[in-house]
């Protein structure tokens, strides 16, 4: 898994290498590697390096410096290099010195405008991770100048290091270089940060363990069940589905779908829609009451159930079973208006929350707010459960305070149906016998991967989703390997 630390976590990191490391040296390795990228996207942009123009926006501090530093180094390759200095007073002295010998210009903020207009490429190193909030006036009227492709260091100015928040005025970087360690921001908003490069400082050993997680395809291959010679349809996992109605039984097909796609052992759906279900599925047991389902492994509960009493029975049963559960969509609901359901549910036995930001609110009595982590974190103490929080970018966390974050595909997933495609491919993982907060985390990950495939650049169905699963399982393996 990719670790990723909070910026406390990162400071106090580069505080103790700092200790045992020469003066500048850090800075020096974190500038080449910049200047190592900006080249790149010389080359891809414009065809050349040599003889381009790029302009450095320097704000105070190290991260400026890191940024001048940079310049000094493209300067030896034959670019030409303006560095704006916001503040003048406290540009990095060293930096500056450095790009000043390499014959680079140096400018004010008013002087500025018609060479940012012409630049070849710009670097953000107005402010780096210790800065809260949106860009200054000053810096924010700058961008109103930019055309070119933007490499920020470190990360976009104007954006939240740890929650990836935009309150105001910010950088869109087309790349991002950062130093030693992934940080939140480069997870949670990455359509800000563009690509990002981690540039080696030495940093590892020094970082313990992450905050954050994210999968990553090799991940996703190794943990996800596949049958061995001696498996059969009962111990690959059998799951349960309880969801539709006889008047909405789509949420039932897709729901039970996933699991099938998903690769369980065998789906048992039971509810009001059992004859359309069949029809779509040949190969579910289906039956039209959840007490006369049989022997299941994990349930998946709520998809079109309803919140009146029929549901709330449906819910309690399911959490009465001693097996793990997905609890989804109407289910979340009725936890929210009826939590006395939970007292169903012996503590020790999984559950899998999926709400979306309406149906967290509902839950917890609050919206996510800019702080999702912490909000995800939260709720999962709260419940005792793992709670996937749907968005552009889904996390994960767990009771113990872990936190998987999948990061988007783009925004293929937001059509009707697609959660009731991702409750079926969690209860099919769970029903494996993988950890719910793992179980959770790979089936976001599949589910953006299926729903990617699905669109193939065009707005694309939930049921479009649930076919592309089984590619995205075949992609997964491929990268993989």
């Amino acid at each position: 898994m990719r670790g990723i630390w909070t910026t406390d976590h990162i400071r106090q990191a580069e505080e103790r290498l700092m200790a045992v490391t020469p003066e500048g040296d850090l800075m020096r390795r974190a500038a080449y590697g910049v200047s190592v990228r900006a080249a790149e996207l010389l080359a891809e942009h414009t065809g050349s390096v040599t003889g381009r123009r790029v302009v450095l926006l320097v704000g105070a501090g190290n991260n400026g410096g890191d940024a001048l530093w940079a310049g000094a180094f493209l300067r030896r390759r034959g670019v030409g290099v303006t560095a704006v200095l916001l503040n003048p007073d406290k540009a990095h002295p060293a930096g500056l010195a450095a790009l000043t010998r390499a014959g680079g210009r140096i400018l004010t903020a008013e002087e500025s405008p018609q060479w940012i207009e012409q630049a070849d490429l710009v670097v953000d190193g107005i402010v780096g991770i210790s800065a809260k909030g949106p860009l200054r006036p000053a810096a924010a009227a700058l961008l109103d100048h930019v055309s070119a492709p933007v490499l920020a260091v470190d990360l976009p100015s104007g954006v939240e290091p740890d929650t990836g928040a935009v309150t105001g005025p910010a950088v869109r970087a087309t790349c991002t270089v950062t130093f030693g360690a992934y940080k939140p921001v480069h997870v949670l908003n990455p359509g800000r940060c563009g690509d990002v490069v981690l540039v080696d400082i030495g940093l590892t050993g020094e970082l313990g363990e992450p905050d954050l997680r994210r999968l990553d395809a090799a991940d996703v291959a190794a943990e996800w069940p596949m049958p061995g010679p001696a498996d059969n349809k009962y111990t690959q996992g059998v799951t349960g589905v309880a969801a539709g109605s006889s008047a909405y039984p789509g949420a039932a097909v897709l729901a039970s779908g996933a699991a099938v796609r998903a690769t369980s052992g065998m789906v048992r759906y039971a509810g009001p829609a059992a004859d359309v279900v069949r029809a779509h599925w040949p190969e579910i047991v289906a039956t039209g009451s959840i007490s006369d389902a049989g022997k299941v492994q994990a349930w998946v509960v709520g998809p079109g159930i309803g919140t009146g009493r029929d549901g709330r029975d449906v819910l309690a049963h399911a959490l009465s079973q001693g097996v793990p559960v997905c609890a989804d969509a109407d289910a979340i609901t009725i936890i929210a208006r009826h939590p006395e359901v939970l007292d169903a549910r012996d503590p020790d036995t999984p559950l899998v929350l999926t709400p979306h930001d309406g149906e967290f609110e509902r839950l917890t009595g609050f919206a996510p707010g800019a702080d999702r982590v912490g909000a995800v974190r939260d709720a999962a103490r709260r419940f005792h459960a793992a709670v996937l929080l749907k968005g552009h970018c889904t996390l994960v966390a767990d009771p113990g305070g872990r936190v998987l974050v999948n990061t988007a595909r783009g925004s293929w997933l937001a059509t009707a149906g697609s959660g009731d495609v991702l409750s079926g491919i969690t209860g099919s993982l769970l029903a494996s016998g993988i950890d719910p907060w793992l179980a959770a985390g790979l089936a976001a990950d599949v589910h953006a991967r299926a729903g990617e495939l699905a669109a193939g650049g065009v707005p694309a169905s939930a049921s479009g989703v649930l076919a592309a699963v089984p590619d995205a399982l075949r992609r997964v393996r491929a990268l993989a390997h």
